[in-house]
């Protein structure tokens, strides 16, 4: 009887159709509608960024397609004249696969957080503004970004505050984040993010300045915690406060074609920096801090010892620009790496007085060094040598390494952006060809 129990439960079980999978959630919409929310898993999405085109260079994931209104999400329009007033009147209607347009004009006090999982926000036209003016989401910043696959494109940013000093214009929590064409100005962090290890952030053709003079925290430009990839390409950093332009903790850094030079009067600390180490790539970059710095070092590579397992620095084909009296253009705190931690500096244009000592194992190879006067304005960058300069064209090709050629495939170009450098052409010390 018992045998004949067992067998049955078996033939039965077996019968049973499969269990289903998890769609989402289901919510009423707005028309008293039942539907199903579907979230993607954030450490897929993550993961799905973090497959790099090796042809591309590195730090230039393949080709994403971003959620849009064309995919089958609605195209919701913010506006003074609008149905919709207000982007956080937007953000409680929005599902996910939405795409939200702002147009042009001045949004006060509008903070909010965003709970989708996949959504583009961007602005139509002239770039909207939006000012903090008191407002903040959850004590964190302008807007909060959960848990999403999004981007946000053609916004600016200002005046955040919070009760703890690090106020961002966007606060990234979780997810893959894209930032194209935005602006962030006066907020006591441009962008922060969280510490969740598969989240990914990128940056391109934006702004970033006027940090906050107020006491309190470290106004850092751009703050990227302990992620898996943090890429900036194209974007321009400037006017830091006893904070860094970029400071990242990410697992891999990409930093590529950037104008990260402080300016008169600036008071930034580092102008880059990766206190923990990791992976990073800085190809084609103009760096500079100016007299009146907090810190005479303009690149710093792991002054808090490491977090990750693998960690070596690639500098290659950067515009170093040192206005003080006693600066160092590099500093690697070798004594807190790992043992055999590679620095591989190659080509780069050493503008000033101040001091290059790699102090690690790695290739230093090509690197010249010249005085400040020696540089001409080209197209409004006072940091190109003159087409009559020996170093023009004769800088030896940087090679190659973890498949990754570290020649520049592009050079920063105003207001922000890149623009692409012919193939073939002989490449010059520096960032600028």
């Amino acid at each position: 009887m018992l045998i004949l129990t067992l067998f049955t439960f078996a033939v039965l079980a077996q019968a049973l159709p499969p269990v289903p999978a998890e769609l989402g959630t289901i919510r009423r919409n707005e028309q008293g509608q039942l539907e199903v929310i579907r979230r993607p898993a954030a450490s897929q999405a993550a993961a799905d960024g973090l497959v790099a085109d090796k042809a591309a260079g590195p730090g230039q994931a393949r080709e994403k397609k971003w959620p849009n209104a064309a995919a089958g999400g609605r195209t919701l329009v913010v506006g003074p004249q609008e149905q919709i007033r207000s982007i956080t009147e937007a953000a409680r209607l929005a599902r996910d696969g939405d795409t939200i347009e702002i147009l042009p004009g001045e949004y006060r006090q509008q903070a909010v957080v965003w709970l989708q999982g996949r959504l583009t926000v961007r602005g139509r036209g002239k770039r909207p503004v939006f000012i903090a003016d008191g407002d903040h989401a959850e004590g964190k910043g302008l807007w909060v970004v959960r848990n999403a696959e999004m981007l946000i494109e053609n916004i600016e940013f200002r005046g955040a505050r919070v009760a703890d000093g690090n106020g961002a214009g966007i606060r990234f929590e979780r997810g893959h984040l894209r930032i194209v064409r935005c602006a962030f100005f006066d907020n006591e962090m441009g962008i922060l993010t969280g510490n969740v290890a598969d989240s990914v952030l990128e940056v391109e053709d934006s702004e970033f300045g006027q940090a906050p003079r107020h006491a309190g925290g470290l106004h850092h430009l751009l703050y990227a915690g302990t992620i898996a990839r943090l890429s900036v390409r194209g974007s321009r950093l400037q006017q830091g406060f006893r904070g860094h332009l970029i400071k990242s903790r990410a697992r891999e850094s990409s930093i590529l074609y950037n104008l990260l030079v402080d300016g008169v009067g600036g008071r930034a600390s580092y102008e880059l920096e990766f206190p923990n180490g990791g992976l990073a790539w800085v190809i084609g970059n103009v760096i500079g801090q100016s007299a009146t710095t907090d810190n005479r070092e303009l690149v710093s590579y792991g002054a808090e010892g490491r977090h990750w397992p693998d960690n070596a620095l690639y500098l290659a084909h950067n515009t170093l620009i040192d206005d003080t009296v006693d600066g160092r253009f590099l500093r690697v705190w070798s004594d807190r790496l790992p043992a055999g931690s590679e620095v591989w500096a190659i080509n780069n244009l050493l503008v000033g007085r101040g001091a290059f000592m790699p102090q690690a194992p790695g290739r230093h190879d090509g690197n010249q060094s010249i005085d400040r006067a020696m540089l001409l304005d080209a197209d409004g960058l006072v940091f190109a040598l003159p087409q009559n300069s020996p170093l023009r064209g004769k800088a030896k090709p940087p090679g190659s390494v973890r498949e990754q050629n570290l020649a520049p495939a592009a050079e920063f170009h105003l207001p922000v952006g890149t623009r692409p450098l012919a193939a073939g052409t002989p490449l010059s010390v520096g960032a600028l060809q």
